[in-house]
């Protein structure tokens, strides 16, 4: 599976990322700088890494969400591509209208940063095959802006339609329903504040995001 990682000023996952990519597919990926209006041909899969695109001006993700390079992920998320948005990357997807909702600063306005619990929700979706719904998994998070918020008839939705890929299993920075990703609601458009590209292999202290990557490479091959 050849991927595809896109690099903005301020990105600083974007290496993590693609070097989680080759580790579980074999394929170095193409990382792609915002400037592109173009996806390099023969691609299966698109990455929005973490980081402070633009250095988080106005909000976070806005600046990048509106980069050339924006228009034509959201043209491959239409035609079906599997798009991952981690962290900053999230917020990228969230301003760029592929997910709804908004990440806000966290509750305590204190930047977080450690290994956080999570249970896997019931999306089905390429990202969370690897996983069984209600299963207890541990990754890394990093950030100042990371709650997830919508408006009720939003959250009833998401909920109600599976859409609810992973939930922090304690509070961490205020999300409502303590959401820490979701999928659009065709399932190939994942956003998740916690990393897993930073717990691929033994040395991270556990592997559990390994199995989103390797889910992700089954569904695409």
């Amino acid at each position: 599976m050849k991927g595809a990682v896109i690099v903005f000023p301020g990105s600083n996952c974007d290496r993590d990322l693609a070097v989680a990519l080759e580790q579980v597919t074999g394929t170095r990926p193409v990382m792609v700088w915002h400037t592109e209006a173009t996806l390099p041909d023969g691609i299966a899969m698109v990455a929005v890494p973490g980081g402070f695109s633009y250095g988080d001006y106005l909000r976070s993700g806005a600046v990048a969400a509106r980069s050339p390079v924006m228009r034509a992920v959201a043209d491959a998320a239409a035609d079906g591509m599997p798009v991952l948005g981690v962290c900053n990357g999230f917020q990228v997807l969230t301003e760029a209208g592929l997910l709804p909702g908004a990440l806000m600063r966290n509750a305590e306005l204190n930047f977080v940063c450690r290994d956080v619990a999570l249970d896997v929700g019931e999306a089905r979706s390429p990202f969370t095959r690897g996983y069984a719904p209600g299963q207890r998994v541990t990754f890394p998070v990093a950030h100042h802006d990371g709650g997830y918020f919508a408006d009720a008839d939003t959250l009833d939705r998401l909920e109600g339609e599976g859409r609810v890929a992973f939930r922090y299993a304690a509070p961490v920075n205020g999300s409502a329903r303590h959401i820490a990703g979701i999928v659009n609601q065709a399932g190939n458009v994942l956003g998740l504040m916690p990393h897993p590209e930073r717990c691929v292999e033994p040395a991270h202290g556990n592997t559990d995001g390994r199995r989103l990557f390797e889910g992700l490479l089954e569904a695409v091959a």
